[in-house]
């Protein structure tokens, strides 16, 4: 089975894959942004998609709810994993900490690691690049005094060496990922810490007072716990948005399904992303 992930290799999200027992077995294909992930599954090129959606530090991942909401209409989530992430300042063989110049990631890793890059480097400029893989690559390429923040995998595909090691500003830097798969697909994993169900609707009382409130209220007056709630713009009209939520419990359990049924009726549109078992969540 082909399952796609945010390329190059020895990106975080490639990492996350390698750590997962279920796709030990199954093909990784590699693309280039988080988008095409999400159509690969859509289109049927690969079985499913590992994709970031929200970060400990950075919060949701936008493009995956963008994808999912408005372009994804066949895929659904089918799972959750977290996956701790150790950020590591690399470079060539050789090279002192403080001779750096240039220090390239992704700008997250960056933002991350503000704090870091101003004690321990301030004599580097900071360089963005489309990943961290790409930053630990273009690092191995380069004759100058660089380094990158990556994987500690990148840099043994890359031949380089790990200079400081866990060097996020937060002590715990976190992701959780999801599972892609084909509407109608089953979970790959069963449920021993209970369900989780991912909406995303809109309407346009989003400009009525307290419309929002009454959206939400369908759920708590029914006694399911709402353990994410994100807007994001609509695309159309400005001051327009859609707004997703986690729902605690199975899209089919009967206080889910009455909250949804009743949700319907103050909007234009809900969608249920998926309804898939709970993550048990590590402590470090």
């Amino acid at each position: 089975m082909r399952v796609a992930y945010l390329g190059p290799p020895g990106t975080v999200s490639h990492e996350a894959l390698r750590d997962s027992p279920i796709a030990a077995r199954w093909e990784a294909v590699s693309v280039t942004t988080l988008y095409e992930a999400v159509m690969a599954v859509q289109s049927g090129n690969v079985a499913r998609a590992l994709v970031p959606i929200e970060n400990s530090v950075e919060g949701t991942v936008n493009p995956t709810l963008d994808t999912l909401a408005l372009d994804a209409d066949s895929v659904i989530i089918i799972g959750e994993m977290v996956h701790t992430f150790e950020l590591c300042l690399v470079a060539r063989a050789g090279i002192d900490a403080q001779e750096i110049a240039t220090v390239i990631s992704h700008p997250q890793p960056l933002a991350q690691s503000a704090r870091f890059l101003r004690r321990e480097l301030p004599q580097a400029e900071t360089l963005s690049a489309t990943s961290t893989s790409e930053a630990v690559r273009l690092v191995a390429e380069s004759d100058q005094p660089w380094a990158a923040l990556g994987t500690s995998l990148a840099a043994d595909l890359n031949g380089l060496v790990v200079l400081r090691r866990d060097i996020a500003d937060q002590d715990v830097n976190q992701t959780r990922f999801v599972w892609l798969a084909p509407a109608g697909t089953k979970p790959d994993i069963k449920a021993t810490a209970g369900w989780k169900t991912s909406i995303v609707f809109w309407g346009d009382g989003d400009t009525v007072s307290g419309w929002l409130v009454g959206c939400l209220s369908e759920f708590g007056d029914r006694g399911v716990n709402l353990s994410m709630i994100e807007s994001r713009p609509r695309r159309s009209k400005l001051g327009h948005y859609m707004f997703f939520a986690d729902l605690s419990g199975e899209a089919d359990d009967p206080a889910v399904a009455d909250g949804l049924e009743a949700l319907r009726q103050q909007t234009e549109m809900v969608r249920v992303l998926g309804s898939y078992p709970i993550h048990s969540y590590p402590s470090t």
